[in-house]
């Protein structure tokens, strides 16, 4: 956590974003003294951390940015995170002379060099010029810094043997990002999704037929990008990411499933296939001899069957869930979800239910409703697969 000292409590907020061909400029309204950055792989990020901050909605894209993602790191820190199209680094960050103004200069690197700069962690801007590297400000005022957190490895359980499906059970939000809240703010949509998010494991492990492992088992935050990552790291064979609704009508109310929206295929698979460079990264087919064009075919064709395998799911898991759990009027939706977008990996988006309708709240923190979610989830993964595995 960044410590930053009384004199600079009286946040700051981001004003805008404006990106240029190589350049990201972060506008506020008032002065803000320093900022940091480091960059993360899986996928390739520049993160940002404006101590004295808040942010606002602001969201940009262009050039090298492909997705602008934000949130409070705490409550005196906002954090920007900037998913690239291609590995990119900050070649140099300049504040303006009234410092409401931080121009970030990104440069475009091969792998191996963004590798090394993941490694070397954080970099302090708005200090004296050419002293960057220091984490004193001047004044002695000493401000200690967090090194990026990898991404986590989540604990495998349920059947033994690694030819088991493994299925990985997202519970969304967490941490400083509470989600939708009840309408008197007591109840938080994190932790209605991570108490789901755990009995569908307790439910799948115990059946014996799947491993299933958990992107989140606390109270932590991940980035969307972060969740669909661990389960392609770990080869997952189905993604399920648990949230609950809101609305501002109380009267809403029921679940639904989205599966990824055909027109967000083609941008996602373009920004992969140059993410990866053509290396292998679907079911074993090395794409290293292929050209940028062939590669974005290839990972676009991969994408348009795991949408076909992940809306053949949602039908099914509605089909399971629907003696126990209220789905709402046409209840599969599609929409270009971030977390969704894995070109290999099955995925759908539970909303469980509305936490803005006094009813549905109540079922969300209800064990009882809690383990019919689970149940159903159970029989529709069971069925899922037996049919994987027959071929229908």
């Amino acid at each position: 956590m960044i410590a930053w000292p009384g004199a600079v409590r009286a946040s700051a907020a981001i004003a805008g974003i404006d990106i240029a061909a190589n350049q990201v400029t972060v506008r506020f309204d008032k002065p803000v003294a320093t900022a940091s950055a480091f960059v993360l792989n899986g996928p390739d990020r520049i993160a940002v951390d404006l101590p004295g901050t808040q942010m606002g909605r602001i969201a940009a894209t262009g050039g090298l940015i492909a997705s602008t993602r934000h949130g409070q790191y705490d409550q005196q820190t906002a954090r920007i995170v900037f998913e690239l199209t291609e590995p990119a680094i900050v070649a140099d960050a300049e504040f303006s002379p009234d410092h409401q103004a931080l121009t970030l200069t990104l440069q475009p690197v091969s792998e191996n060099l963004f590798a090394r700069t993941v490694r070397k962690g954080r970099r302090l801007f708005g200090l004296n010029k050419g002293n960057d590297e220091n984490t004193t400000q001047p004044g002695g005022i000493t401000v200690p810094l967090d090194p990026p957190k990898p991404l986590p490895a989540p604990l495998v359980t349920g059947a033994r043997g690694t030819k088991r499906p493994l299925v990985v059970i997202d519970a969304g939000h967490g941490g400083h990002d509470p989600g939708s809240l009840s309408a008197d703010g007591s109840r938080r949509e994190k932790d209605a999704a991570l108490a789901i998010a755990r009995a569908i494991r307790d439910e799948l492990a115990a059946s014996g037929r799947v491993r299933v492992a958990l992107t989140r088992g606390d109270d932590r935050f991940l980035v969307l990008g972060e969740r669909r990552e661990i389960a392609r790291r770990l080869k997952a064979d189905l993604f399920i990411s648990v949230h609950a609704d809101s609305a501002p009508n109380p009267a809403a109310r029921g679940a639904s499933i989205y599966t990824l929206s055909e027109v967000a295929s083609d941008r996602v698979a373009a920004q992969l296939a140059a993410k990866e460079n053509r290396a292998d990264i679907l079911n074993g087919v090395d794409l290293g001899g292929e050209n940028n064009d062939v590669s974005s075919i290839l990972i676009d064709l991969a994408q348009r069957e795991t949408m076909n395998i992940s809306s053949n799911f949602a039908t099914l898991l509605q089909r399971e869930m629907s003696g126990t759990v209220h789905f709402k009027d046409s209840a599969h939706k599609f929409a270009g979800l971030i977390v969704l977008k894995a070109p290999d990996v099955p995925s759908v988006l539970l909303e469980t239910g509305y936490m803005s309708n006094p009813d549905d709240l109540q079922l969300l923190f209800s064990h009882d409703y809690q383990h019919d979610i689970a149940v159903g989830v159970r029989k529709a993964v069971e069925t899922h697969f037996a049919r994987r595995l027959t071929g229908e």
